[in-house]
Parts: C-alpha cells; structure tokens; sequence
C-alpha cells in the first residue's frame, strides 16, 4: 500500500539535495572572510588585537634576521592602526613566476611569503604565509606603504582586494629602507568591538621587548593625544628575559636576590620539505621564586607567545622536577625513604620565562597557542637540568631555600588535601548544602544561576525577586578571607569559603585525589558575583575575584564566572522612567528624548520634516562626527577649511601647519604624492627630515624669519566621509554643512504648549548640541548605591531579569594573565608599597567616589 509522503518532509529532502552543484570553492581571501575563527581564533576583542599582532610578527622576524631595531606603532584617532618597522621592506620587484609585484603578491595571496626555507629568514614566527593577508582580508581597507632602494610605493586594498595598484609616491635616503602597514578593521566581522586598546597593546609589545634585547618599541595612541592628553611609550630592554622576570616579581616578596638564568643551544636535524640539514636551537631561560603559593610560566618560540605551552614547557618541568629532587637527596635535605616532591610542589612561587628561538617551529594552530615540535623538549630538558645541577652545586645556599620552601608547600598541600576532606564530611553530614543557600528546583547545571549577593539586606531582596526555577541566592555576611595572603587549608576555615565550595560543589584544589576541583561537577553554568556599587561592594568583588581565580581557575576558564552591572542611575522625566548602566547611556537616552520631542526641517519649508526615528540615527552619527571634528580642530585644523578642500566629493589626507614668526598658514593634500611634491618645493621645512646641502642651510640662515612646519596624517578623514555619506542618506543634505552669514541651512521645532518655538541652525552639528540641551529639560536622576536601596521587583528587572539583565563574563586566559597576576599582586598581595603607589597614580582617574 503506498504512503502519503507529508508535504513538509518533501520540502525538507528537497532542500538536503546533495550533489556537484552543491559544492562550491572559495577563491583568494574569501576563506579567511567565510571562516575568519580558523586564521585569528573568534573574532572578538582577542581577534582584533590578534591581527595587528600577525603584522608586529613580520616586524619582529625582520629583527630576528638582523636588520631591524625599531617599530613604530600608531592607533590613529580614526580607529586604524600601523605598525611601521625599518626592516629590509617588501620586495616590490614583479615576480618572476606569478607576473605581479611580490608585495601585492604576499598580501593577497594565502601561503606566499618568503620563509619557506628559502634563505630570507633563519628563525621566524611567521610561518605559513598565512597572517598579514588574513589581517588585509579582514579588514575594511589596508595601504602598505614600502621604503626600498631610495623609492616610496604604496599599494591600497579593500577587504582583501587591491583598490590601488602599487605606485612610486616618493623619494627617500638610499639608506633608508622599512615597511609600514596601516589597516582599519572591518566591523561587519568585528562585530563586538572595532577598537583597539593601548593597555593590550603594551602588554604584547613590552613582552616582544624583553625578548629581543636591542630592539626599541614605540606605541603612540593618538586618541588620547586629540583628547590633550599623552598616551605613549618606548619599550627597551638591555637585559632582556632577565629584566623581564624581574618585572614579573617586583610585587613579590623573592625567596632568592637574583633570578637563575640558563642558556644554551642544540644542533638538531630540520627537514625543510625533504631536505634534512643540521641546524642549531637556542634555549633561554630565567626563573625566579618567591613566597606566592602560585606558579607562572610563560614560554615563548621565535618571539610567539605560547599560551597553551608545549614541548618547551614540559621539557622544562620536567627537568626542574628531576634537578631538584637528584640534589636535595645527593645533599640529604630530604631521607631517600621520604616521597620525592612533585612538580606542584617545586613549582609553587615560581616565576619563569622561557624563550626558544628554532628554524622550523610547528604550532597546534594558526594562533600558535601550542609548540609541537617532539625534538625541543629534549633540547630544553637537557639544558635545563645540566645547567640547573651545575647552579645548585656552584650556589648551595639557594638549592637550599628553594628545596625547604618545596618541601613546605608538599607539607602545606597535604594539610589542605587533610583540610578539603574536613569540609567535604562536614556538607555530607549537613545535608549537603549550606543552610543560607536558597537553592533552585532546576538540576540542569546549563540552566542553573547561582548568585552570591552581599549581605542579608540584599539577599532579602534577591530571594524574594528571584526565578525560584533557576536562580539560587548565595548571600555573604562580611568579607572573605583574602586567599592571596593565606594557603589553601588556612583559607578552608573560613566559613564563607565553605559555602561557596558546598554549594558550587565541585570541591578545590588541583590535583586527582579525592576533594579536589572537578569542573564536571560543578551545580551551576552561572555564578555571578552581585555586589554594591561602593567601595565595600568593590573590594568583596575583588576578594571573591581573587578565590575563584587562584583556586578555581578552571571554573573562570570555562566562562562560567559573571560580575552582575546593576544600574547606575535611575531617570525620571515627565512619564518616562528608566535605569541606566552608565554614562554613554545617559548620552544615547538624551538623544532619544530631545528627538522625541522636535523635528528638523528645511527653512520655511513646511512638511519637509524628518522622522523621528530617522532624527535619532541622524544625531548618533553626528554624535561621532563631533569627536572627529574636535579632534581634528584641537591640531590646528579648521573643518570648515577642510571641507572646502573637498575634491569630487573626496577629503584630504595630509595636514600641514606651517609657521613663520607670528604668522600661520595651514594646506590640505589629498594624497601623499602632492605632500611630497610640496615638500619638494619647500625644503627648507623638511617635512620628510630631508638632507640640506651647505649652500641651502645658509640660505635658510639668511633669512629674516625662519619657518617651521608639523605634518599631519588625517586618519578622521575616513570616518569623516564615513559619516557624511551616513548623514547624507538619511536625508540631510550636507552640502551646504555650514550656511551662508545670517542664513540657516535647517531650523528646529519644537512643541512648547499650544505653539511651536523655532530655532535656526547655521550648521549642522549644531542640531546635536539643541537636542541634547533639550533633552535635559526637567531630568531627575538618582544614583544607586546599594543592591538593598532597590526592593525585589526592581532588583530582579534591573540586574537579574535574562531579558534585561547585563553581564560581565570574566575571562582568565593566557593573553591576559600576566596582567591579572599583577593586579593581584598589587592589590591584595603582603607587599605595601606596590598598593601605595597604585592608589597615588590612579587618584586623579577615580569616577564615582563613594564619600
């Protein structure tokens, strides 16, 4: 008997056809734009970050080879970035094979460049030909601008293809020679955040720093710079890793003066794609201890920071574990009968760095988190442990410190391994889970939330407000211990502690034996840490912080630790009430209110009015067209000027400020070429630091004034146009932007009573500045403190509600662990003046002073 097939199942096996005319094949870049988590990792704030740091490589590479000593990094006020290196340049030469210029060629092309073996480049962290042209793909445009054999060529991209072909637009020194390469994310991938941030920045380059001693680091942030502020540094090095340890433990109370350093090299085979040659691997490494209970380790392979390890790593602990045990049982620090201590145990207060450099290096990935080459740990182990038995033998009073400070924390590990079994009796005996916890019925950990609220007051109201579904209430009476400045089995009898490990109940501590943490178990996928926003809120924050990052850290690693955002402010005005998170906003809700109530219109003209809806998109983007606009008038610019100098609709990209006694002129240029043809006709103002002849600096000297002149890239400019083409498709015309002497170009009206009231705008950004003056008419705001000034209701739809609710998912990886360790250190460490000074540097940054 034939069935009825269902209509539906038809459509689904019509849409699963599987056939030829399925498969498809993506050309050039287009991989990298389809699948970009495959060559950058996600592309969130780590991703961005990651691809300036895939152009610093080749930067760094040049140095490796030897013909690098300086980087220059700029974050431009538009946004884009460069990195500009005085290296050897990229080859601008056409290709002998593939008939386009080589730089075009490596910029565009997916695994073309020059360290394939071919002899360009010895020891390198690029490897496969594979990072700048992820970043070119990736990127809403990108110039390459090159310095070889006394010529000046750039060559532009948009989103992987070349706009501009390469051109000669200058002249420089014979001697002179570099690339340069800036790049503007595009945010239709970026779609968290397209800005970049100094702090990381300087974190990755003062590492590159110590790891290349002679090699001199410049990061500018000339946002800050448009602001009057300074936001600069240079990273040096003489000393390099050993500097860096140092850094490392300069918040630590050291158990030894100076860090141990040890060094040496290995001639091992390389197979470059079937041709076997000895070549030689150097190893360096330095470590340090100190009285911490925590160990920190970073390796490195040609520079390229590993934060998965690798063989590196495990040849190291492997042989620091093997070195101390043979001399504390060859010197009878410890009996032969007694256990051999662990690696944990060595390992505790270490700091270490360790820096391979190696022809050939094979990563677990194009983010190279992970070394994999099998002969390094060999290499590294051998080193290690000769040289670390030598060191004993030549200083015995070190060895000695380091094996009683070892032997103490195996005494320590296992009072707290004695300490975790008390309190995983103590929850079995008591039913399992602490009395204060108010658990949820859900047993699902993916849906289960666990808040830890401060206080009794607050917990009132979170208990009463919460989903009793899902949501479970933690709350704290007073602080926690400070776990930075106490060992574990100390920190277990606090009652608090004991709470929180019962009712997570995954257990603490590292470690297979029994009691210790096991991420499987874990009760809930979130626990959010929901405090005051005050001083005490902030420092039960920062204790909990610093629990679950020290004994917890698999928790944090796995995304499953929050920081609730409760409002800030409260806002009434008229009908309308509201909660804001922070200032930007209270910037964005004055926009929506001072645009509910006006419209925008042509003078006199009667219906030609914007929507509303539509006034608001137009006041965002002059919201940013502001910020360009101060920026580029606070370096002497006029914008009025500038968009007079607009040739077909198209902005200039080069500022000059010439200066002669009491006299200022400023020219516009709309492309580098016209710069240099200027500078050309205007030596004398060395606009490209040019050589003078002796006959042209007595003529200069001659002269009754002399002149002096300051260039300036507008990087705005982009967003500049960016945003008048924005403003212009929402129905603003914005040429005129500015009207004529007594006249309008558009008139605001607003509703006042029974009449209207109407205000002339001479230009256009002066629409934002009456909004948002308007928008402020009758405002109340009300400040929170505290979680317990709001009642339930208003708890749970501020700060808990899913559908309105903000999170801040804290992050404990490698890229920001270092950092995280120093903020510990400085913060909550036994060492005062590192906290003195913090409090001293920051006072004048504090917002929202709780007095």
């Amino acid at each position: 008997m034939a069935e009825d097939k269902d209509p539906d199942q038809t459509k689904v096996s019509e849409q699963q056809e599987y056939g030829a005319a399925q498969i498809d094949k993506l050309e050039g870049l287009e991989a990298v734009r389809k699948r970009p988590g495959m060559y950058i990792g996600d592309p969130d704030v780590r991703g961005l970050h990651h691809c300036v740091f895939e152009v610093l490589d080749n930067s760094i590479d040049e140095h490796l080879a030897g013909y690098c000593d300086t980087i220059d990094i700029n974050i431009h006020v538009d946004g884009s970035i460069s990195v500009k290196d005085n290296g050897r340049g990229i080859p601008v030469d056409m290709h002998p094979k593939f008939g386009v210029p080589a730089v075009e060629l490596v910029l565009t092309n997916l695994h073309a460049g020059g360290k394939f073996g071919q002899g360009a480049y010895k020891y390198s962290g690029g490897l496969h030909g594979v990072g700048a042209k992820c970043v070119n793909a990736l990127s809403d445009w990108f110039r390459a601008e090159v310095s070889r054999e006394g010529k000046v060529y750039m060559i532009e991209f948009e989103r992987g293809k070349t706009t501009k072909q390469l051109e000669v637009i200058g002249e420089v020194a014979e001697k002179v020679s570099g690339t340069q390469i800036t790049f503007f994310p595009d945010a239709t991938i970026f779609t968290d955040t397209i800005e970049f941030e100094f702090e990381r920045l300087a974190k990755r380059l003062r590492e590159l720093s110590f790891l290349n001693p002679g090699l001199t680091i410049n990061l500018v942030d000339e946002r800050a710079e448009a602001e009057g502020a300074v936001k600069k540094e240079t990273f040096f090095y003489a000393d390099g890793i050993v500097e860096f340890v140092r850094q490392l433990g300069e918040n630590k109370t050291l158990v030894h003066e100076e860090p141990v350093a040890l060094s040496g090299s290995r001639e091992i085979e390389v197979d470059y794609d079937g041709k076997v040659v000895n070549d030689d691997v150097f190893a360096d490494i330095v470590f340090h201890y100190n009285d911490s209970y925590n160990d920190q380790i970073l390796c490195y392979a040609n520079s390229i920071p590993n934060g998965d390890g690798g063989t590196h790593l495990t040849g190291f602990r492997t042989a620091l574990t093997r070195a101390v045990n043979k001399y504390a049982k060859d010197a009878k620090l410890i009996k032969d009968k007694d256990p051999s201590l662990s690696g944990d145990d060595v390992r505790e207060g270490l700091i270490a760095v360790i820096s391979v450099k190696m022809p050939n290096p094979r990563f677990s990935s194009q983010t190279k988190d992970k070394l994999v080459n099998t002969e390094i740990e060999g290499v590294v182990s051998s080193i290690v442990y000769e040289g670390l038995i030598e060191h004993f033998d030549e200083n015995p009073n070190l060895a000695k410190r380091i094996i009683e400070k070892s032997i103490n924390a195996a005494r320590a590990r296992e009072a707290a391994r004695k300490a975790r079994e008390t309190v995983r009796k103590s929850a079995l005996s008591g039913g399992g889970l602490p009395g204060k916890l108010a658990d949820c019925s859900e047993r699902d950990p993916a849906k289960s939330e666990l808040y830890i609220v401060e206080g009794d007051s607050a917990g009132g109201s979170a208990k009463s407000g919460r989903n009793r579904t899902t949501q479970a209430i933690l709350p704290l009476r007073g602080k926690v211990i400070n776990v930075e400045k106490a060992r574990l089995h100390k920190a277990l009898q606090n009652r608090e502690i004991q709470a929180m490990i019962t009712a997570i109940g995954a257990g603490i501590g590292e470690g297979d034996q029994e009691g210790a943490f096991n991420l499987e178990k874990v009760r809930y996928h979130k626990i959010v840490i929901m405090t005051d926003a005050d001083i005490d809120g902030a420092h039960i924050r920062t204790l909990l912080l610093t629990f679950f990052c020290r004994h917890m850290p698999e928790l944090v690693r796995a995304g499953y630790l929050y920081i609730a955002q409760p409002p800030l402010y409260k806002i009434t005005r008229k009908k309308r009430e509201e909660y804001v998170a922070d200032d930007a906003r209270l910037n964005e809700i004055l926009i929506s209110i001072g645009a509910d109530e006006v419209s925008l219109r042509k003078p006199g003209q009667a219906g030609s009015e914007i929507e509303a809806d539509m006034l608001k998109q137009v006041l965002e983007s002059l919201s940013s067209l502001k910020r360009y606009v101060d920026t580029l008038e606070g370096h002497g610019g006029d914008f009025r000027d500038l968009l007079d100098h607009r040739v077909d609709g198209v902005l200039p990209e080069f500022l000059v400020r010439v200066r002669a006694g009491n006299d200022e002129s400023i020219h516009y240029f709309a492309t580098e070429k016209q710069l240099r043809d200027f500078a050309a006709e205007n030596r004398d103002l060395r606009l490209f630091n040019e050589e003078l002849s002796e006959e042209e600096i007595a003529e200069i000297k001659s002269r009754d004034v002399m002149r002096r002149a300051v260039v300036r890239e507008l990087h705005e400019c982009h967003a500049i146009s960016k945003l008048l083409a924005r403003v212009q498709e929402f129905g603003l015309d914005t040429d005129p932007f500015y009207a004529p002497q007594g006249e309008a170009v558009y008139e605001l009206v607003e509703t006042v009573g029974d009449h209207e009231e109407t205000t002339p705008v001479n230009n256009i950004l002066e629409v934002l500045d009456r909004v948002l003056e308007i928008g402020r008419k009758g405002m109340r705001i009300q400040r929170f403190k505290g979680l317990g000034e709001m009642n339930a209701k208003e708890l749970y739809a501020t700060t808990m509600d899913p559908e309105t609710r903000k999170f801040l998912r804290v992050r404990l990886d490698e890229e920001n662990a270092v950092e995280a360790d120093r903020m510990f250190d400085i913060l909550m460490g036994d060492v005062v003046e590192p906290r003195k000074r913090f409090i001293e540097d920051n006072a004048l940054s504090v917002r929202n002073l709780d007095v």
